[in-house]
């Protein structure tokens, strides 16, 4: 009967692992929206990044345009990149594409979304909602987990 018991909990263990997992990726049209993660910051902080990997399964390209968050009071789509020797931060005004067919991965030093005019800390740990917008796909709702800059670093390689 013990093992009966501790078959149960192991099973009942991953299904919940498995539904945690599958809780934190999104799908909007024919884009899927993984595993997006913000930056913790500190007290007064101004600014914030998310990241993740957005893959658009669809035969069209679609591009990421915007967003909105009740705890920023504007959200941009920026890339890091180097112009010569020095990296510098861009908004990306016509958005970012997501090609058809491909992914595209958001990631620190790179391709990232911007949280501006914080209104709030993020705390590590907690879990923040946001609205992402695509041209083609419409509005996505997803939860951003809110994570310290070293986890972030784990997470991203």
């Amino acid at each position: 009967m013990k093992k009966a018991i501790t078959a149960i909990a192991a099973a009942a263990a991953l299904f919940t692992a498995a539904i945690a997992a599958d809780a934190h990726d999104y799908k909007v049209g024919n884009l899927e929206i993984v595993h997006p993660v913000a930056r913790a910051t500190p007290p007064g902080a101004p600014v914030s990044g998310g990241y993740m990997t957005i893959r658009n399964t669809g035969s069209e390209t679609d591009r990421l345009v915007g967003g909105s968050a009740d705890f920023a009071g504007k959200v941009e789509i920026h890339e890091m990149a180097m112009e010569g020797d020095v990296m510098k931060m861009r908004q990306l005004e016509d958005g970012l594409e997501i090609p058809a067919g491909g992914e595209v991965v958001l990631k620190p030093g790179g391709y990232h979304v911007m949280f501006m005019q914080m209104k709030e800390q993020l705390k590590p740990d907690t879990g923040r909602k946001a609205v992402l917008v695509f041209e083609k796909a419409g509005e996505v709702e997803v939860e951003f987990s809110v994570v310290t800059p070293d986890k972030l670093k784990m997470d991203m390689h």
